[in-house]
C-alpha cells in the first residue's frame, strides 16, 4: 500500500503542474485577445474613426454655437452692451463750501442705418459656412484616408504574394535537393534552387517592411486602430451612381466663403463711423451748505465723426478677400472637372487591365501545372521550371494588384465627385 502511494504521488504532482500551466496559458490568451483592438472591416469605418480625431470635428459644436450667438446678437436692440456711468463732484479739496454733485447714467450704443440688417445677413452666411466647411474638411480627410488605405492594401497584397513565392521556392528547392541526392539532378541545379529561395526571402523581407510602413501611416490617421488580417476582407467602394450628384463640398465651401466675404463688405459699408450712443442720466447736486439738493435728468446723444482712411482700409480688405475667393472658385471648379474626367478614364482603363491580368494569370497557372508535371518526369530542365514559376508568380501578383488598382480608381473617382467613403 505504501509502495503504491509512493508511485502515484509524483504522478499527481505532474498532473497538477500540467493543469495549472494550462490554466495560466488559457488566462493569458483570453487577456491578450480581450486587450486586442477590434478589427476594422471597411474603409468607411476607418474614415469615421479618423474623423473623430480631427480638430475640426472636436471644435464643430463650438463653431456652431458661435454662429448661432452671432445671429442672436444681430436681433438685439443695441449692437453692443450698454455701459453704466457714475461720477461725483465736490469742493472738499478746494474751498469745502458744501458743493456736491452726483451723477448716474446709462449709455446705449445705437445701430447705424442698415447695420442691423447687414449683421443678420452676415450671421446667416456664417451659419451656412460652418456646415459647408465641415463637409469640405471631411472630404479633404477622406483623400488622405483613401490614399493610406489603398497603399496599405497594395503592401498587403505584395507581402502575401511574396510569402507565397517563398513557400513555392522552398518546396521546389526541397524537391530538387531530394532528386540531387538521388542522382537525378546535378549539384548546380540545387544551387540554382537555393538561390531562388534566397531571392524570395529577400523579396519577402522587403515586402514585409513596406507593409509595416503602410500600416504605420494608416495607424497615424486612426490612432492605432486594428485592421483586417486578410486583404480580401477589405472590399472596395461602389461605383458612383450615374445620377447627377449634389453640389461638390469644396465648391460649396468656396461659394459660402464668397457670401461671407461679400456680406462682410456690406456690413463694413454701413460702418462709416463708430456707433452713436444714447445717454440717459440723472444728477443730484447742491451749491453750498444749507442748500437743498436738486435733481435733474440728462438725455443726450453722441455721434462720432467719419472713420476716414481706417474705414477705406477695412472696405478694401473685405473687397480683396471676396475677389480672391471668387478667383479661387474658378480655378477649383476647373480642377475638379478635369479631375472627374481623368478619374473616370482611369476606372475604365483599370477594368481593362484587370480583365487582361485575369486572363494572363489563368494561362500562367495552367502553364505552371504543365511544366511542374514535366519537370517531375524529367522532361523539363530546372532553369525553365524556375522561369515558369517566376512568370506565374508575377501574373498572380499583377492580377491581385489590378484588383486593388481598380478599387483605388473607383475610390479616386468618388473623391473627385465629392463623395465620402462607403
Amino acid at each position: 500500500m505504501r509502495l503504491n502511494e509512493k508511485r502515484t504521488a509524483p504522478l499527481r504532482i505532474v498532473l497538477s503542474v500540467v493543469t495549472l500551466s494550462c490554466w495560466v496559458l488559457s488566462a493569458q490568451a483570453q487577456s491578450t485577445s480581450g486587450a486586442a483592438p477590434t478589427g476594422v472591416a471597411s474603409l468607411k469605418e476607418v474614415f469615421e474613426t479618423a474623423w473623430q480625431r480631427q480638430p475640426e470635428a472636436r471644435a464643430l459644436q463650438s463653431r456652431r454655437d458661435a454662429a448661432q450667438a452671432q445671429a442672436k446678437a444681430s436681433g438685439l436692440i443695441s449692437p453692443e452692451a450698454p455701459s453704466l456711468e457714475i461720477s461725483q463732484r465736490s469742493d472738499r479739496a478746494t474751498g469745502n463750501n458744501g458743493a456736491r454733485e452726483a451723477e448716474i447714467g446709462i449709455a446705449v450704443p445705437l445701430w447705424l442705418p442698415g447695420q442691423r440688417t447687414a449683421s443678420a445677413d452676415l450671421a446667416q452666411a456664417e451659419i451656412s459656412f460652418v456646415e459647408r466647411r465641415l463637409l469640405a474638411s471631411q472630404l479633404r480627410l477622406a483623400a488622405s484616408v483613401r490614399d493610406a488605405w489603398w497603399n496599405w492594401q497594395r503592401a498587403r497584397v505584395d507581402a502575401e504574394m511574396a510569402r507565397e513565392q517563398l513557400a513555392n521556392a522552398r518546396r521546389l528547392a526541397a524537391d530538387v535537393a531530394r532528386r540531387t541526392q538521388a542522382g537525378d539532378l546535378a549539384r548546380s541545379d540545387q544551387h540554382q534552387a537555393e538561390g531562388a529561395v534566397a531571392a524570395a526571402e529577400a523579396l519577402a523581407a522587403q515586402a514585409q517592411a513596406a507593409l509595416a510602413v503602410a500600416l504605420a501611416q494608416l495607424n497615424a490617421l486612426t490612432g492605432g486602430l486594428a485592421t483586417p488580417e486578410s486583404p480580401h476582407n477589405a472590399t472596395g467602394e461602389p461605383s458612383p451612381a450615374p445620377a447627377p450628384a449634389a453640389r461638390h463640398p469644396l465648391i460649396a465651401e468656396l461659394e459660402d466663403r464668397i457670401a461671407v466675404a461679400e456680406r462682410t463688405a456690406g456690413l463694413i459699408s454701413t460702418q462709416k463711423r463708430s456707433n452713436p450712443e444714447l445717454t440717459v442720466a440723472t444728477t443730484r447736486d447742491r451749491g453750498a451748505f444749507g442748500e437743498r439738493y436738486g435733481q435733474t435728468v440728462l438725455i443726450g446723444i453722441r455721434v462720432p465723426f467719419g472713420a476716414g482712411p481706417r474705414y477705406d482700409a477695412r472696405v478694401a480688405t473685405a473687397q480683396a478677400e471676396a475677389i480672391e475667393v471668387q478667383s479661387q472658385l474658378i480655378l477649383e471648379r476647373d480642377r475638379i472637372q478635369a479631375d472627374q474626367r481623368g478619374t473616370a478614364s482611369r476606372v475604365e482603363a483599370a477594368r481593362i487591365q484587370l480583365d487582361a491580368a485575369q486572363r494572363r494569370a489563368k494561362l500562367a497557372r495552367e502553364s505552371r501545372g504543365f511544366f511542374d508535371k514535366s519537370f517531375r518526369l524529367g522532361e523539363t530542365d530546372l532553369p525553365t521550371r524556375l522561369r515558369i514559376e517566376a512568370e506565374a508568380v508575377e501574373a498572380e501578383r499583377q492580377e491581385a494588384r489590378s484588383r486593388i488598382e481598380l478599387a483605388t480608381a473607383i475610390s479616386a473617382w468618388r473623391q473627385s465627385l465629392g463623395l465620402l467613403p462607403q
